[in-house]
C-alpha cells in the first residue's frame, strides 16, 4: 500500500454550513497542504459529532495512522483532552511524525489547568501556533518544539488603486465575525447608539455580519428590536466575499471579550480590503496589529475608551484612510503558499 504524506484530524462539520474558527481554519489549512501536496495525499478524520461519534473518530484515526506518515491534528478544548493521549497512544505502534495546529491563543492557560497533558505534547514534533506572544509562552513551560505559523486565509487582496477614499458622514463600520456576545456585538451596537445620541445626527452606521452562534440567537432577535434605521444584521458572508463586502467600509469593529484570541480570521479579511481595524486590545493584538498603522487599539474591553476613540476619528478621518495602504501591505504576511511553508517544511 501506498503511504499518504500527511492524515488530518480536525473539525470539518462534513455536509454543514459550519463558520466557526475551528472549523475554518481546519478546512483552510487542510485544502492548502491539498493544494501544495495533491488531492491524493492527503487523508481526513472529521471529528465533528460529540461523544456518540467518538467510535467512529477512534477506528478512522487508526487507519489514519496506519495509511499516513505525518499526522496534523486540529482539535480545540476538549478535543485536546482526548486526542492527545489517543494519538500519543496509536504513535507507539506507528511511530508517525506528529504535529499540532493550534487554533487561537489560549494553550499556555489551558496547560496551566491540564497539566498532564504536557509531557505528551512536548513529545510532539511539532506545535504551530499563531502568534510569537504564544511561542514566547509556552517556551517558558519548557516546550522547545513551538512554531509560529500565522493563521491565513485564500483570499484575493485588494489593489491599491481600488481603495475607497471617499468617505462621508455617516462613517460606515461593520463588525465581521461570529455574532455573540463574547465577540463584543452588544458594545459595538451600544457605543455606535450612544455616539449618534450624543452628536444629534448619525455620525457612524453599523453592520453586522456572521454566524449568529446557536446559543446567543434568542437574545440577538431581542436586541434587533431595539436597533435604530442606522443598524443592520447582513447575514453571513462566503469566505471568497468578504473582500468584495468589506472594501467600501470606513473601518472593522472588532470589541472581542475573548482575551486569549490568537489571530482571528477577521483581520485578515479586513487588511486584504484595505479597512483598519478598532479593536480591544486582546492578549496578541501586537502580533497581528500594528498600532495607528494598521489599526487603533484600547484597554480591554473599556468601552469608554471606544467611545473615545470614534468621537476623535468623527473629526480626524484622514487618520483611517491613512492606514488603508498599511493594510494590503500587511495583508501579504497571510498569503497561503507563504504561511503554509511553516509546516510543510517539517513533513
Amino acid at each position: 500500500m501506498v503511504m499518504k504524506k500527511v492524515g488530518v484530524s480536525g473539525h470539518f462539520g462534513i455536509g454543514l454550513n459550519m463558520l466557526n474558527g475551528q472549523t475554518i481554519k481546519t478546512k483552510i489549512v487542510t485544502n492548502e497542504l491539498k493544494h501544495q501536496l495533491g488531492d491524493n495525499q492527503v487523508a481526513i478524520v472529521d471529528t465533528h459529532g460529540g461523544v456518540k461519534s467518538m467510535p467512529r473518530m477512534f477506528i478512522q484515526s487508526w487507519k489514519l495512522f496506519r495509511d499516513c506518515e505525518n499526522i496534523v491534528m486540529f482539535p480545540a478544548y476538549k478535543g485536546l483532552q482526548i486526542f492527545t493521549p489517543l494519538y500519543s497512544f496509536y504513535n507507539l505502534f506507528f511511530h508517525r511524525k506528529l504535529q499540532y495546529v493550534v487554533i487561537g491563543g489560549w494553550l499556555d492557560t489551558f496547560i496551566d489547568k491540564h497539566s498532564w497533558l504536557t509531557g505528551m505534547l512536548k513529545k510532539y514534533d511539532g506545535i504551530f501556533v499563531e502568534t510569537t506572544t504564544m511561542k514566547c509562552a509556552l517556551e517558558k513551560k519548557g516546550f522547545d518544539n513551538i512554531v509560529v505559523m500565522p493563521n491565513f486565509k485564500n483570499i484575493s487582496i485588494l489593489e491599491s488603486e481600488e481603495l475607497n477614499y471617499e468617505v462621508k458622514q455617516p462613517y460606515k463600520l461593520c463588525t465581521f465575525s461570529r455574532v455573540m456576545k463574547e465577540k463584543g456585538i452588544e458594545d459595538a451596537v451600544e457605543t455606535i447608539k450612544r455616539i449618534n445620541k450624543k452628536s444629534g445626527h448619525t455620525v457612524f452606521c453599523l453592520d453586522i455580519y456572521g454566524q449568529v452562534d446557536s446559543k446567543y440567537e434568542d437574545v440577538f432577535v431581542e436586541l434587533q428590536k431595539n436597533f435604530p434605521d442606522y443598524i443592520h444584521y447582513k447575514g453571513i458572508i462566503e469566505y471568497d466575499k468578504s473582500v468584495e463586502t468589506l472594501k467600501n467600509y470606513f473601518a472593522l469593529l472588532f470589541p472581542t471579550h475573548f482575551f486569549t484570541e490568537g489571530i482571528p480570521g477577521t483581520v485578515i479579511d479586513a487588511y486584504a480590503a484595505g479597512i483598519p481595524i478598532i479593536a480591544s486590545k486582546w492578549e496578541s493584538f501586537s502580533d497581528i496589529i500594528n498600532d495607528n498603522v494598521t489599526g487603533i487599539g484600547y484597554s480591554f474591553m473599556d468601552n469608554e475608551e471606544l467611545e473615545n476613540i470614534l468621537l476623535y476619528i468623527k473629526d480626524h478621518p484622514e487618520m483611517i484612510l491613512e492606514m488603508k495602504k498599511n493594510c494590503l501591505i500587511e495583508a501579504e504576511k497571510y498569503i497561503p503558499n507563504i504561511a503554509i511553508k511553516t509546516i510543510l517544511t517539517t513533513l
